[in-house]
């Protein structure tokens, strides 16, 4: 996959304090696979490296709303999330109470994200960009490829890795950029995510390497 400013974005998926904070309500699943892979560093690396290449960078966020909170159903994690409240917002139309949440940015991030280049899409809603306007802002700018990063693994990350690749994007996976629950029952969901991640995306790397690329 042949990596440039021209054609490829970069999409990183829900920096967000909840996944990534040690003070997030999702921290306790978390926060061993994070700590381990060095993700909230490595994310940093990655924003640093697409600014000073001049690569175009989407934020695919989550949040939840009151409404949402109506749903008849959901999934496993859906619940949980549902159920600690995790990327909550007061509403679509609001910003009260966002700033220091667990809705809002790492404050490392602020400087990226914040910068008035970076493309702030839609919310995904479970864990797919179906529900939000990610493919047509990538699609509005002529770009093909995506390097795809962020929070979680074996949900939000795969789940817009497989429906880009459905789509007809190349995408490539940073693969210690990204972290993935770790839970007694349910297992470990970076282990899963990995082994997804080598049949399905286009390349699977570390951030070293991405970094390097991009800087070429």
């Amino acid at each position: 996959m042949n990596i440039n400013k021209n054609d490829t974005a970069v999409v990183v998926i829900d920096p967000q304090n909840d996944v990534l904070s040690e003070k997030g309500v999702s921290w306790d699943l978390v926060g061993e696979s994070v700590k381990d892979n060095k993700t909230v560093e490595n994310i940093e690396r990655v924003f640093k490296a697409a600014k000073q290449g001049n690569f175009e960078v989407f934020i695919s966020p989550h949040y939840y709303y009151p409404t949402d909170y109506n749903w008849k159903f959901a999934g496993t994690l859906e619940q949980m999330m549902l159920g600690v409240k995790e990327f909550v917002r007061s509403g679509p139309l609001s910003l009260d109470g966002f700033l220091g949440s667990g809705a809002d940015w790492l404050d490392r991030y602020k400087p990226f994200i914040e910068d008035g280049k970076t493309i702030v899409v839609s919310p995904h809603k479970v864990y797919g960009p179906q529900s939000n306007d990610l493919v047509l802002q990538l699609r509005k700018r002529n770009l093909s490829k995506v390097i795809l990063l962020g929070m979680l693994a074996n949900l939000c990350v795969e789940a817009h890795l497989r429906d880009l690749i459905e789509q007809g994007f190349e995408v490539l996976i940073v693969k210690d950029a990204t972290a993935a629950p770790r839970h007694p029952d349910l297992g470990d969901g970076y282990k899963a995510a990995l082994i997804n991640f080598g049949y399905v995306a286009n390349a699977v790397l570390s951030t070293d390497n991405v970094v390097a690329t991009m800087l070429l």
